[in-house]
């Protein structure tokens, strides 16, 4: 094993060569490492390693062995030891700025988030672990990621987070600005490595970082300085529709602003966008209309319920928008069951902001509805719960543009599943006391009437997730407010037309 000067070495050069760490902090880096590993300096030529297997793991080993840190807070120190490697906030920023005006937003945003992959602040090894495939539907291709980072949360625990007091907490949540250089907790992420780039939106201050877990290329998020609760209104646009001025190459959308149909962080204002590659749009228009001021109006071909609307002329899609938020707002039909208000407001929008080839403003809005009733105790828009064993989160900005992220329990609970459809025989009891397996219940009660006894093993693992790609699409038809029939067809068409369209 390296010595731990051959590590501190190893790391500079890394630095040095990957984190842009310019050679007068170099010096400074090197006595910070000494004073955190008490070691003297005994200096060793470096080469060229791998962070993760060559530095970061014999570091963290030294650190335990010799008394540093205790093993659980092994990540918060890796995550240390990068922050003393990073460039600074500081000069992160001027260098950001300095890329923008020599050569353009595009390579900026491309710097800012190679330091972040680099300084291991998205750890991309990991990352790649993520099971990915796509699945073929009625309109078009739905993305499906099992991802093994990020926690599975309940629709309930997201709204008792959102009434929970943030009184005396720091950071108030993992979205604050306070959480730059962080040190963190066993409970809370340190953030020693986060570099962010300060925007301004519709005359606000926020700021531009990019997402840990990276659901999709170039996963970034705009946050605001303040710690202000999520809300979709014009203000709402205003600001998507200035970031994708400033960042045409991206698109930038807002989960809504109501528990079920919403995020999983309401207590904290923030948008989520990145490179334009989610399914929906790839998607084209099914249905067109053309309002008084020119602006195209439409219906997206798409599983949920989405207006589109485009225009060279900024102002005007904003005045649009705005429009179909008023009136989505206070609409109901009981007929198809849309109901805008019973003991609190149901109807919202998720926006997403972009810039098409045509180089018109676009946003399109998915229309969302929140309410419940005994029957769907977890939401009418929301997967029933015959689905919850495959998707119980809230289904978001991300899925909604039809990118599932389903839990990491999937890839063992599949695995588990396979074994037993494999068998020569099932015993549903036995399963039905399984606390991994008793929720698919449904799923193997099924697949094994089709495939017979004793299946194929391969044959197993493709019935399997052919059932989760049918699953991931009957999730997206349920957060349709307007389904996919004759009489709800009819109504969207009627709802469009009320815009005086």
């Amino acid at each position: 094993m390296a010595t731990i000067n051959k590590c501190i070495e190893n790391l500079l050069f890394y630095a040095k060569e990957n984190l842009f760490l310019c050679p007068e902090d170099i010096t400074y880096a090197r006595n910070q490492l000494y004073e955190l590993f008490k070691v003297s300096h005994s200096y060793e030529f470096a080469d060229k390693a791998d962070l993760q297997d060559d530095i970061l793991n014999p570091m963290i080993e030294y650190a335990i062995n010799n008394g540093i840190i205790e093993r659980s807070q092994a990540l918060l120190f890796e995550t240390k030891i990068m922050g003393l490697v990073t460039p600074s906030p500081g000069l992160t920023v001027s260098e950001f700025n300095r890329i923008a005006e020599e050569y353009n937003i595009q390579k900026a945003t491309e710097y800012l988030y190679k330091l972040a992959v680099n300084s291991n602040y998205i750890k991309m090894r990991d990352i790649k672990k993520n099971i990915r495939w796509l699945t073929k539907g009625p309109r078009g291709e739905v993305g499906i990621t099992i991802n093994l980072a990020k926690p599975e949360k309940d629709p309930k625990q997201v709204l008792a987070e959102k009434e929970q007091s943030d009184q005396g907490k720091y950071p108030k949540c993992a979205l604050c600005l306070e959480n730059l250089g962080y040190s963190g907790s066993l409970t809370h992420p340190a953030r020693q490595t986060l570099r962010y780039i300060p925007i301004t939106l519709n005359g606000e201050d926020w700021h531009l970082q990019y997402s840990p877990f990276v659901y999709y290329d170039e996963h970034c998020i705009a946050l605001s300085d303040k710690h202000v609760p999520m809300k979709i209104d014009e203000n709402a646009f205003a600001r998507l529709l200035d970031f994708v001025s400033c960042f045409p190459h991206y698109f930038m959308g807002s989960n809504a602003d109501l528990p079920i149909v919403g995020g999983s962080i309401l207590s904290h204002d923030h948008y989520q966008g990145g490179k334009k590659v989610l399914p929906m749009f790839f998607r084209p228009l099914k249905k067109k209309y053309r309002s008084p001021d020119g602006v195209t109006v439409g219906i997206r071909d798409w599983y949920n319920s989405v207006v589109h609307i485009s225009s060279k002329n900024k102002f005007k899609v904003l005045d649009c928008a705005a429009k179909v938020l008023k009136k989505w707002q206070g609409y109901s039909n009981e007929k198809i069951g849309i109901l805008c208000y019973t003991d609190a407001p149901h109807n919202t929008i998720t926006p997403i902001a972009s810039i098409n080839n045509y180089r018109e403003y676009c946003l399109d809005l998915i229309l969302r509805n929140n309410r419940t009733d005994d029957k769907h105790p977890y939401g009418i828009y929301h997967p029933t719960e015959d689905m919850h064993n495959i998707k119980k989160e809230g289904i978001g900005l991300i899925e909604a543009m039809g990118l599932f992220i389903l839990p990491g329990r999937l890839k063992s609970e599949i695995n588990e599943m396979i074994n037993v459809l494999t068998a020569d025989s099932i015993d549903f009891k036995k399963l039905n006391d399984s606390p991994s397996l008793s929720k698919h219940m449904g799923i193997i009660a099924q697949l094994a009437n089709d495939l017979g006894k004793g299946a194929d093993k391969k044959a197993a693992r493709n019935a399997i997730i052919e059932y989760i790609n049918k699953t991931c699409i009957k999730i997206l038809e349920c957060t349709a407010v307007f389904k996919d029939t004759k009489e709800g067809e009819t109504a969207f068409d009627a709802f469009m037309n009320s815009l005086n369209l």
